[in-house]
């Protein structure tokens, strides 16, 4: 009979919890990226864009209603033969200010829909979150318990029994008094 108990999947449970670990990890910084990310457009939409747009769109308000005062100007000036340019400039701000209009009308659309589109994905992200936390981290701990268990289990000896001891040294069944 062997002297020591044989214990031989202690290795895998090792590979595995550190392979664990490391999955725990990454998917922990990858739910917390995603996180970042829908923040930051959250952001992106309600304060950088919709600022941008609308300066954007009273820059060009402005060059349309200065293209606009040329083109009068020209129409009533006797100097000035063609109004063709100033014609062509007109239609080219406004054009510009309604690409940039839609835009904006389009950011804000974004805005409204932002959040009950993304918040539902996001609460799921952030379940996942929370399990990777709670849930990973007791499983990562049980099987740290079941490899030291496992490991004291294969230090233990294994008792002996020595058949030809036992009948050498019999036990009497009734003890002189």
């Amino acid at each position: 009979m062997s002297q020591r108990a044989h214990v031989t999947s202690v290795e895998a449970l090792e590979l595995f919890r550190s392979q664990l670990i490391v999955y725990v990890e990454k998917l922990t910084g990858a739910t917390d990226d995603v996180n970042d990310e829908v923040m930051r457009t959250r952001v992106w939409l309600a304060n950088d864009q919709l600022q941008h747009l609308q300066a954007q769109a009273r820059r060009q308000a402005k060059v349309l209603e200065m293209a606009q005062q040329e083109l009068f100007s020209s129409r009533i000036s006797t100097l000035e033969p063609s109004t063709l340019d100033r014609q062509l400039a007109v239609r080219k701000a406004k054009l510009a200010l309604d690409e940039t209009l839609n835009k904006l009308t389009t950011v804000k659309k974004w805005n409204r829909q932002f959040e009950s589109e993304v918040a539902p994905l996001a609460k799921q992200v952030e379940k996942l979150r929370t399990m990777l936390g709670t849930d990973m981290e007791k499983a990562v701990m049980f099987l740290t318990q079941a490899i030291n268990t496992l490991d004291d289990y294969a230090r233990i000896k294994a008792p002996t029994t020595n058949p030809i001891a036992a009948s050498e040294n019999p036990v009497p069944e009734n003890p002189p008094s």
